[in-house]
């Protein structure tokens, strides 16, 4: 049977107290050092997940790695580098044939290539499914709150980023209006340059968000912040809002202070068969994200391959991804709303309140 393995690693240390109650005595900072020379280990078996074009059935790891968005962000980059590839040579001696590089696994250093190295197994971020999830399930969003998708103009928040470029040249080769929102002048320029080679409109670019976003009622987040970044009087009355990030870039308490816009998870999506995770990541069952769902689609479909790597997202991989998760029976989750799935009724409250 052909065999997966997908990195996930703490949030925070608060995630890592939850899981070991004797470190709770110690400082936040504290506790991620001593975590992070933690060597990797397996979270839980996975099982069930079946094609429903082919019926393959497939297995696979979750590999746990102790280290914080944070520490995978500020700590010297030879370490953490050295670290995920622990995780990969652990999948290696489990069978598995390909490794999904979870949540900051994937935003650490170059994007999964230098931990490739030394490796045999096939590595792969996601990205590329997440990319086509984050897209769908705001389309889908932006319908029931009768906006006119096709006219509306899309703030992408995080758009230097290696998702956000790829939802930024995809709405520009759809014909939409775009602006590149991120914190690197140089670096949105670059955007900007390659996104106006497809885009029939101007595209503008902000360094800060707040003026990025303002005036746009079609918004996707996608930066790799380790903190909420937007506010939400920033926010237009009326808006979809598509937070893709983890850590969340939107504040949960925006949907108590604001009943007129509606926030969405990006990236969330049906598993087909009768998949058994063996551990609890706060959905549903049959529920994973899109970059866990890459992994196994890739799997699925036998193509151990380098998939996604490095930081930029090909848009020729969006598309065929998002064509084989068809195939094989992914589908996007409904419009999911900080862990919980709206109902058509709760949407139009929110439209009512505008």
């Amino acid at each position: 049977m052909d065999s997966f393995a997908f990195i996930i690693h703490a949030m925070d240390a608060q995630d890592i107290k939850d899981h070991k109650k004797i470190l709770r005595v110690l400082p936040n900072r504290s506790v991620e050092y001593l975590a992070s020379h933690i060597s990797p280990f397996v979270l839980s078996h996975v099982t069930g997940v079946r094609s429903q074009a082919t019926g393959k059935e497939i297995k696979g790891w979750f590999v746990g790695l102790p280290m914080t968005s944070r520490v995978l962000i500020e700590y010297p980059f030879t370490f953490v580098s050295k670290q995920i590839q622990k995780c990969g040579l652990l999948a290696e001696k489990l069978g598995a044939k390909i490794i999904g590089l979870g949540a900051f696994t994937s935003v650490a250093g170059d994007g999964g290539i230098t931990p490739k190295k030394g490796l045999t197994i096939a590595v792969t971020t996601g990205n590329s499914y997440t990319v086509a999830t984050a897209l769908e399930a705001t389309m889908i969003a932006a319908q029931k709150m009768t906006l006119d998708f096709n006219s509306e103009e899309y703030a992408i928040v995080g758009a230097t980023g290696s998702i956000g470029r790829a939802c930024a040249l995809i709405l520009a080769q759809e014909k939409k209006k775009v602006r590149i929102v991120g914190r690197d002048q140089e670096k949105v320029k670059n955007v900007q340059r390659e996104v106006e080679q497809f885009s029939p409109y101007p595209v503008k670019g902000f360094t800060n968000i707040e003026q990025g976003i303002k005036g746009c009622r079609i918004i996707l987040t996608v930066t790799s912040a380790i903190e909420t970044i937007i506010q939400s009087h920033w926010i237009e009355r009326g808006a979809v809002v598509c937070d893709v990030s983890r850590p969340r870039n939107v504040a949960k308490e925006i949907m108590q202070s604001r009943k007129d816009i509606l926030v969405i998870e990006g990236g969330i999506v049906d598993v087909p068969g009768k998949p058994d995770f063996g551990m609890n990541f706060g959905y549903p069952p049959g529920k994973a994200y899109a970059c866990m769902s890459e992994t196994m689609i890739l799997t699925l479909e036998g193509r151990f391959e380098d998939y996604t790597l490095g930081k930029e997202v090909q848009v020729e991989h969006v598309k065929e991804i998002s064509n084989l998760a068809l195939k094989h029976g992914f589908k996007v989750s409904g419009i999911r709303s900080f862990d919980k799935e709206l109902t058509d009724e709760e949407i139009e409250m929110i439209k009512k309140a505008i």
